[in-house]
């Protein structure tokens, strides 16, 4: 398993991960690589948006996006926010995506992050004890979502 930043030629596995495993609602209208390829791209030159990939056998199984946001509490440490963690359905329970968060968590650290925050929509307990598991705590803050 080879854990790395994503790479504009990840982008027909980055593609099929989120838009076929992450969402319960795909877009309805096909999209476009070329428009996936110009976010990769900004993703890539952006050095607080890690777009993190899980490579197996050549091909992207598992992916995950941390973003270092700037804070001016805490002693103005920083704070980040991990979401769209996907693993493809055929290399489920395998540890892809704990490793992407091991990683991730070592890239929050690196920036003196002072916290990782993480939302989940799934209620199922598996889905949570997977990020308990994980180091992450179910219940602490309440999450307040307002959809645009």
């Amino acid at each position: 398993m080879e854990i790395r930043e994503a790479i504009v030629s990840d982008v027909e596995s980055l593609m099929d991960l989120y838009l076929n495993h992450l969402t319960k609602y795909p877009p309805k209208e096909k999209q476009n690589s070329n428009e996936w390829i110009e976010f990769i791209e900004k993703f890539i030159a952006d050095e607080n948006y890690n777009l993190l990939v899980a490579v197996e056998d050549g091909k992207v199984v598992s992916s995950l996006t941390i973003v270092i946001i700037r804070n001016l509490t805490h002693n103005l440490r920083p704070y980040s926010v991990m979401e769209n963690v996907v693993t493809h359905i055929d290399y489920r329970k395998r540890g892809y995506s704990s490793k992407l968060m091991e990683h991730a968590s070592k890239i929050a650290r690196s920036y003196n992050c002072y916290k990782i925050m993480l939302m989940t929509g799934s209620k199922r307990e598996s889905t949570l004890n997977f990020y308990r598991k994980n180091g992450f705590t179910i219940g602490d803050k309440t999450a307040c979502l307002k959809r645009l």
